[in-house]
């Protein structure tokens, strides 16, 4: 940086000024002004939109908005929009969906929906005292947020338990209230920390109101309020099945069973390994957050509960599970996540309201299940592909594009390129190679 010292008031500059001064301190190119404008949209009230959705705004940064058709899920055909810079998730997603549809498809069930919070607190009285006295407690505090949680509770929702935990094995004299909800269609993100904030202003009262206790016990310090993004109580459970012999795509069904057996064993592997089971789950939210972005969920939280669910026996493991049963294919998964359909960025985001409108307005528990279905067909066609060809045969004829667009080649060299590669193997020196042959 041009000045190497502290900004201040940089958010309250105007876009132009903000791209000025970046453009400055950093020494860009003049341009760089126009080709950040080049990004934006021409319809002024959907950039607005976009301009308010985060803080600092320069421009817009463009993902592809693609979908994978085919999806029989419960018995119903789905399209499913997907927002991913990866085109071999969409194919993968995309061939998985077909080649399911005409073996019964997906099953998903929703397990359950409760989401949890917690109130972190420390407190020096005698914890017997709280706990014969937290009956008390608990009818004040869910007093106090009624204004809260009424609306909730209309629609079906609200706090469903509160339980106080002491914990002096965290740090001496710690207590949590472990809050459970239920937050129907919505995150209930805001929800959650607001019913939260005001149980530790409400606990803070209770205390101070018990004159016959001594001055130690008529307080406590309030630690953090805040909601948990570890949702085992809410999730869904995800299979497909069939005859061994009907994974088999052609009439020969003689490596049906060997392929059959070969899967099972790569899924256990990554049950049992933790180097194979990150990489392994890594390809089931390919499809997951593929699906969330393109519906404007939180997929940082939902990869967060996903990956601490992988770990909820002591050790961290794939999540996915395949077996042979009485000659019957069978391959699951249980997948702990929470999601919203009204409000946030889903109610906001042009193209996340229209992928809501592909998926046909889906429910929340509706939702939970097609992001476990994306899944789960992310997850089959990456172990099929491994235990088959191997994972970069598909994968680089995939990014054939991108490896050209790097060089940036002509429409026709593009089209030579793609004649070439169809039955040679991909890589970034192949293609080099092959440019500087036909430049030549």
């Amino acid at each position: 940086m041009k000045d190497n010292k502290l900004i201040a008031g940089f958010s309250k500059l105007s876009k132009a000024q903000k791209i000025d001064w970046l453009t400055d301190q950093l020494g860009l190119s003049t341009g760089t002004a126009e080709f950040l404008v080049a990004f934006e949209l021409k319809n002024e009230g959907l950039q607005n939109i976009l301009d308010e959705l985060s803080e600092n705004h320069l421009s817009n940064y463009h993902l592809p908005f693609t979908i994978a058709p085919n999806f029989l899920v419960n018995g119903q055909f789905r399209v499913f929009p997907l927002v991913t810079e990866e085109s071999s998730v969409v194919a993968a997603l995309a061939k998985a969906a077909g080649f399911w549809a005409k073996r019964g498809g997906f099953h998903a069930q929703v397990i359950g929906t409760e989401k949890k919070g917690q109130l972190h607190f420390s407190w020096k009285g005698n914890p017997e005292t709280l706990q014969r006295s937290f009956p008390k407690i608990k009818k004040r505090l869910l007093k106090e947020v009624a204004h809260f949680t009424q609306k909730m509770e209309e629609r079906g929702g609200g706090i469903t338990g509160i339980e106080l935990k002491h914990l002096p094995e965290i740090l001496p004299n710690y207590y949590q209230l472990d809050v459970s909800f239920e937050t129907r269609d919505a995150m209930g993100a805001n929800f959650i920390n607001s019913c939260l904030e005001q149980f530790g202003k409400s606990l803070k009262n209770w205390l101070a109101d018990q004159v016959d206790w001594n001055e130690e016990e008529q307080d406590c310090e309030i630690i953090m309020a805040i909601l948990s993004n570890y949702v085992p109580g809410s999730r869904v459970k995800v299979w497909v099945e069939c005859p061994v012999e009907d994974l088999s795509e052609t009439d020969d069904t003689s490596g049906a069973v060997q392929f059959a057996e070969k899967f099972v064993q790569a899924v256990h592997i990554a049950r049992e390994d933790v180097s194979r089971a990150v990489t392994h789950n890594k390809g089931i939210f390919n499809g997951v957050d593929a699906l969330a972005l393109a519906t404007g969920n939180d997929f940082r939280a939902i990869e967060a509960s996903g990956h601490a669910f992988a770990a909820r026996n002591g050790k961290y493991a794939g999540l996915s599970e395949a077996r042979i049963d009485n000659g019957k294919f069978i391959f699951s998964m249980e997948l702990s996540l929470a999601v919203g359909v009204v409000g946030g960025v889903t109610a906001l985001h042009p193209l996340a309201k229209l992928a809501m409108q592909i998926l046909e307005k889906p429910s929340a528990e509706e939702l939970m299940q097609y992001l476990a279905v994306a899944g789960l067909a992310s997850n089959w066609s990456a172990v099929r592909a491994l235990v088959t060809t191997g994972i970069q045969q598909g994968h680089m004829k995939m990014h054939l594009s991108n490896i050209l667009n790097s060089f940036q080649v002509t429409d026709e060299q593009k089209q030579a390129a793609r004649l070439y590669f169809h039955n040679r193997p991909v890589s970034f020196a192949e293609v080099e190679k092959f440019l500087k042959h036909e430049r030549n």
